[in-house]
C-alpha cells in the first residue's frame, strides 16, 4: 500500500516515512504544497492515504485538500498540524479532509488513523482470503492452513497487493507503484526476485505455483471460488 506524505520538516517526514516502510508501506514524500498536489493529482489511483501537512510553502494544505477534492471524493486525506482550536479542526474537515491529527503525535495513533481509514476506505475489510492463504491486514499475519508464514515487510507488501487483487492481472509496472515507491531505481526485475521467495515460502510441494505469471505483463492470483 502507498501513501503520500506532503511535509516541509524534513524531521518530521523522515520519521513517519520510517516507520511507515518498517510497517510495509511504500512511501512518497513532498516537501512543499505544489510538489504535493502535482503527486496526488498524477497518482490518484496509486495512493491509499494523504498525509498533509496544513502550513506548507507553495501552496497550504487547505488549498492541496480542496484541489485533490475536486478530482477525487474517496481518497483518505488526514492532516497534521500543530493547530489546536475547535473551529480550525472544523475548517480543515470542511475543506475535505478526513482526520486530523495534531502535533506532536505519536507514531502508533497516526499508524491506527491510517488503518482505520483505508478499513473505511474497503469496506471495512481487514482480512483477506485465497484458496488456503489467509493474509490479516490489521495483525499483519500471513497463515497457510492455519500455519504462520513469515514473510519480510516487503514480501508481505507485494503479498497483499497480489491478494486484494485476486483474479486480476497485477501489471508490474502496477506493483512497482503500489509497493515501491516513485524514487525507486525503475529495475523492475526486483519482483521476480520477490514473487520467487514468496512461491518458495507458500507452494505446496508437487503442486502449480500460488503465484501464476501472466508472460509479459505480471501476475495473478487465481482462487478456486
Amino acid at each position: 500500500m502507498r501513501i503520500l506524505i506532503v511535509e516541509d520538516e524534513p524531521s518530521i517526514a523522515n520519521f513517519i516515512s520510517d516507520g511507515l516502510q518498517e510497517e510495509g508501506f511504500a512511501v512518497d514524500i513532498a516537501n512543499n504544497g505544489k510538489i504535493g498536489l502535482q503527486y496526488a493529482l498524477d497518482n490518484l489511483e496509486g495512493y491509499d492515504v494523504i498525509l498533509l501537512d496544513w502550513m506548507l510553502p507553495g501552496l497550504s494544505g487547505i488549498e492541496v485538500c480542496r484541489n485533490i477534492r475536486k478530482e477525487s471524493k474517496n481518497i483518505p486525506i488526514l492532516f497534521l498540524t500543530a493547530k489546536d482550536t475547535v473551529d480550525e479542526a472544523i475548517f480543515g474537515l470542511e475543506t475535505g479532509a478526513n482526520d486530523y491529527i495534531r502535533k506532536p503525535f505519536s507514531f502508533e495513533e497516526l499508524l491506527a488513523r491510517i488503518r482505520v481509514h483505508m478499513r473505511k476506505n474497503e469496506t471495512d475489510v481487514i482480512t483477506f482470503t485465497a484458496n488456503d492463504i489467509e493474509l490479516n491486514v490489521e495483525k499483519h499475519t500471513v497463515t497457510k492452513n492455519n500455519i504462520l508464514i513469515d514473510l519480510t515487510q516487503k514480501e508481505f507488501a507485494l503479498l497483499e497487493y497480489l491478494i486484494r487483487n485476486k483474479n486480476k492481472v497485477c501489471r508490474r509496472t502496477r506493483i512497482i507503484e503500489k509497493v515501491w515507491d516513485i524514487h525507486f531505481d525503475y529495475d523492475n526485475s526486483v519482483i521476480d526476485v520477490y514473487i520467487n521467495a514468496l512461491r518458495k515460502k507458500l507452494d505446496s510441494p508437487n503442486s502449480e505455483s500460488f503465484i501464476t505469471t501472466v508472460r509479459g505483463i505480471g501476475y495473478k492470483i487465481t482462487t478456486e471460488e
